[in-house]
């Protein structure tokens, strides 16, 4: 029989694996990206509210509006700042989330990460550094979208943080429902603002923006929420560096991306640093 904790360890493995999927549908989306992140979270409603129904005698607590308020900062300061770096750079920086959820953890309710797992997860993020590849660049025209992608990682940490903090009282369905409705109506008047096109003109359009619903938002913010209740949230963000592994994967499947020697060795180091992490967490 599987464990609990089993159990969200392959939940967070299977949600990480979804969200990599994120990156290919914006790049096929005909509406603009923080247009894309607004059907990614309007579309996956009506299934949220399914879920949630027969939990619907149970308070989504004010933890779930606020885990909605750092998801549409998250989504939106991410989508401004790829505007004014590279992909390469806006996907590095923003998966610096662990650290900052590492140091929440750490700052907010004392628990210090053990040497072994600071460790761990300066590993996984070399091995995320090594996924760039040479697309990975410095340079001063960057430096806004680059510290705006930072920004989207610190954003993403507090929601992971709140989503692990509310998950043990609120059933998953219930939180991302709740979540996903404040983060909507956040993030919608920024698209406005940039002047993005808000609807797509055809059907294949419109299934685009479907799948990533489904795919990221149901699958993978839903799996991962459901995971949060059993894992630590500092092992949890660890586990979310699968997302620019299985990027760069479907990306070489589809776009005929190629990986090269140090890509593949990167992959390789994300993955060590996971194995690491989880052996750390449980010393």
């Amino acid at each position: 029989m599987i464990r609990p904790a089993q159990a969200g360890l392959i939940a967070l493995i299977l949600g990480a694996a979804a969200l990599g999927f994120a990156p290919i549908f914006v790049r096929l989306s005909e509406v603009g990206p923080v247009a894309t992140a607004f059907h990614r979270l309007a579309l996956s409603l009506p299934i949220f509210a399914v879920l949630a129904w027969r939990h619907r005698g149970v308070p989504a607590g004010p933890g779930s509006a606020l885990a909605g308020v750092f998801f549409a900062a998250d989504l939106s300061v991410w989508h401004v700042g790829i505007l004014l770096t590279s992909v390469a750079n806006a996907t590095l920086f923003t998966n610096l989330a662990p650290v900052f959820v590492t140091l929440g953890l750490w700052l907010i309710w004392g628990q210090r990460p053990n040497r072994r797992f600071v460790l761990a997860l300066a590993m996984a993020l070399t091995g995320a550094v090594m996924l760039m590849g040479g697309s990975l660049t410095v340079s001063p025209e960057r430096l806004l979208g680059d510290g705006l992608s930072v920004l989207s990682g610190a954003f993403y940490g507090a929601y992971i943080l709140t989503v692990g903090r509310s998950r043990p009282a609120v059933p998953a369905a219930v939180l991302m429902l709740r979540s996903g409705v404040v983060a909507s109506i956040l993030v919608l008047p920024v698209a406005l603002a940039l002047g993005e096109t808000i609807l797509p003109q055809t059907l294949q359009g419109w299934a685009v923006l479907l799948g990533l619903a489904l795919v990221t938002q149901v699958g993978g913010q839903g799996l991962i929420a459901w995971g949060l209740a059993h894992l630590p949230s500092s092992f949890g963000a660890v586990v979310l560096l699968l997302q620019p592994l299985v990027a760069a994967l479907v990306a070489w499947v589809l776009f005929g991306e190629a990986l090269g020697p140090l890509e593949l060795t990167g992959a390789g180091v994300v993955l060590l640093g996971m194995y690491c992490a989880r052996k750390a967490r449980r010393a």
